[in-house]
């Protein structure tokens, strides 16, 4: 296959080996688009192999361009420019690139050794609903998936379900005290809502109890004898708070109670937890869904909370581990620049690292899975710098291929647009708030099919998520999300329509472009269509859907200045017509492909 600047890199390793008997990779050189005052399609700077070569880069550049005429046909000139190498390519080379993106549709499509590759996202909690912060989380784990599985390994989309604890036992006790058997069927409310109402039931009810507390003759006692005098009245109960739930609070009290009776296996706790998870599964999925994604495993904490017990063992006997006097498990993380970890209590309970390292383990039992990605924010760096280097010390085989995709936060510009806790936006309302901007931006075009109002509004959400790089902290703005003149999705899906509305007009009868010659426009064109797999491969190894979001922009972008400035049913020639409708299919071909990586669907029309 055609790899443009691929063929420059080796054209002048090879003139190198033969000039200078030296050996260079292809990747030794850095190769450009000419700028448009100089002549040239490409430029090749050989200002980093001069000290290699002990030759001024202006000598080398001439070097390698008076061999390149005088050994490859496809480079009809050159000249040179200090250490600049400017190249022009024979009329036929360019037509050959087209050639060969015509007869191989999946040209876009890297080539790389099969690996199995396990990929963790959304993960949520069954207290609440899904969030903004999960809709960045899903849409990366799933643009990943995509990405990987393009570039042909076998990748599995799992999930672990936080099911259990006392946040969920909050939800439960606040259904069980206070909500008289309303089910979300009988309130007519998303299943998911109805247990995240709950939830925020709970937490208020809990707040009135402490604000009464805090009037009582035990509160002021134990702010009278506070240590720091200094500590105003409301930042004191503002502190104290946890320390309430967990020693006074009659709530706080029934929830752990809950829990207790939970990890005590009580039917009736039992089923009562089934029922308002059973209740937020059904939320969950419906929000998958909408947003395009499933999973081919769910792991659930409530199954995976006892594993890793037997890796600590192992660990100990090995040596790996050490106890302290108190019986509790640890580890030395010093050598990776950590410090020393829990794994398990004195009391032998297991803590979150512990669970980890069993789930990890029982995932490579399963899947055998050479590489395992975790998409999880950038709070738990830490947890997987931790996790990571406690299997490395364990020697586990897939140590190596443990991946940590780490991610910003999600903030919004103008507050909260909808909020059922007062301060998370739900999934639901964001994607509902986003298809109604897209509704309203296309109301001016006369645009009433709600399926592509859908898509658009959801090419609006996930582009403008997934377009930012993915260990930046970004801000989410629905508005400028729909704008068809900005770096959106709704902007990358025009460019498509655009197309489409041609391709119809034509027909489908093609016929030769042989002797066509390419005007600048569509030279640039074909470089950027020959850049799509390396972009795919890059972002396959950095894990970064980014880099192909903004591949796909920096297509259409040229598109749309193509279709502005060049005829294309009213071309010169027939001849000029017909590569052109052959080049904006290819570009129509990589847009609808690059995008689904990304999770979007084009609309044919907007």
């Amino acid at each position: 296959m055609k790899d443009i600047t691929r063929d420059i890199e080796t054209a002048a390793a090879e003139a190198v080996k033969e000039i200078y008997q030296v050996d260079l990779s292809p990747g030794d050189f850095l190769v450009t688009s000419t700028k448009k005052e100089h002549k040239g399609d490409y430029t090749l700077v050989t200002f980093a192999v001069s000290k290699t070569l002990r030759q001024a880069p202006n000598l080398i550049a001439a070097a390698i361009g008076e061999h390149m005429q005088r050994t490859k046909p496809w480079v009809s000139s050159t000249e040179v420019l200090q250490g600049f190498l400017n190249i022009s390519l024979s009329t036929d080379y360019w037509t050959s690139v087209m050639d060969e993106f015509k007869a191989n549709p999946d040209f876009w499509k890297p080539v790389q050794p099969q690996e199995k590759v396990l990929v963790e996202f959304a993960s949520p909690n069954t207290n609440k609903p899904l969030h903004l912060g999960h809709i960045r989380n899903i849409l990366l784990g799933w643009s990943t998936y995509k990405i990987l599985s393009a570039c042909g390994h076998d990748v599995h989309r799992v999930q672990i379900v936080n099911d259990r604890g006392i946040a969920i036992c909050k939800s439960m006790l606040a259904w069980q005290q206070f909500g008289e058997g309303v089910t979300p069927e009988s309130v007519g409310m998303k299943s998911d809502h109805f247990v995240g109402d709950w939830y925020v039931k709970f937490e208020k009810k809990f707040v009135e109890e402490y604000k009464t507390w805090q009037s009582s003759e035990e509160a002021k006692e134990l702010f009278d004898n506070r240590k720091d005098k200094e500590l105003a009245e409301a930042d004191f109960f503002k502190a104290y708070k946890n320390n309430y739930f967990n020693t006074t609070s009659k709530l706080g009290k029934d929830a752990r109670d809950l829990l207790l009776k939970w990890e005590a296996h009580d039917q009736d706790t039992l089923d009562l937890w089934r029922k308002m998870n059973g209740w937020v599964y059904n939320g969950f999925n419906e929000t998958y869904k909408n947003l395009g994604v499933e999973f081919d495993k769910l792991y659930f904490e409530s199954d995976t909370y006892l594993l890793g017990k037997d890796l600590i063992e192992d660990g100990i006997k090995r040596e790996v581990f050490y106890k302290k006097d108190d019986g509790s498990v640890w580890v030395d993380l010093t050598e990776y620049g950590l410090d020393h970890k829990l794994l398990l209590r004195s009391d032998g309970t297991s803590v979150y690292m512990t669970q980890d390292l069993g789930t990890a383990q029982k995932r490579y039992e399963e899947f055998d899975a050479q590489r395992m990605v975790y998409v999880v924010a950038d709070e738990q760096n830490y947890h997987f710098q931790a996790l990571f280097a406690i299997m490395a010390k364990l020697g586990a085989p897939y140590a190596k291929g443990l991946y940590h995709l780490s991610y910003g936060m999600v903030d919004l510009p103008e507050g909260k647009m909808k909020s059922r806790e007062g301060t998370v936006i739900d999934a639901d309302d964001l994607m509902a708030d986003v298809i109604e901007e897209a509704r309203i931006a296309a109301a001016d075009r006369e645009m009433k099919d709600p399926e592509v109002i859908r898509r658009i509004g959801m090419a609006a959400l996930k582009f403008f998520i997934i377009k930012v790089d993915p260990r930046k902290r970004m801000t989410f703005d629905p508005k400028a999300s729909v704008d068809l003149q900005g770096q959106t999705g709704p902007y990358i899906q025009n460019a498509y329509v655009r197309i489409q509305s041609i391709l119809r007009r034509a027909g489908e009868d093609r016929k030769s472009y042989e002797g066509y010659v390419l005007n600048e426009d569509e030279k640039l064109l074909l470089n950027l269509l020959s850049q799509c797999r390396h972009t795919i491969e890059n972002a396959a190894k950095d894990y970064n859907p980014a880099l192909v979001a903004n591949y796909a922009f920096a297509l259409a972008k040229e598109y749309h200045r193509y279709y502005h400035d060049i005829k294309v049913l009213q071309a010169e020639s027939e001849v000029a017509k017909e590569f052109r409708l052959v080049l904006i299919n290819t570009i129509a071909s990589i847009l609808v492909n690059t995008m689904d990586l990304l999770g979007i669907e084009m609309p044919d029309r907007m």
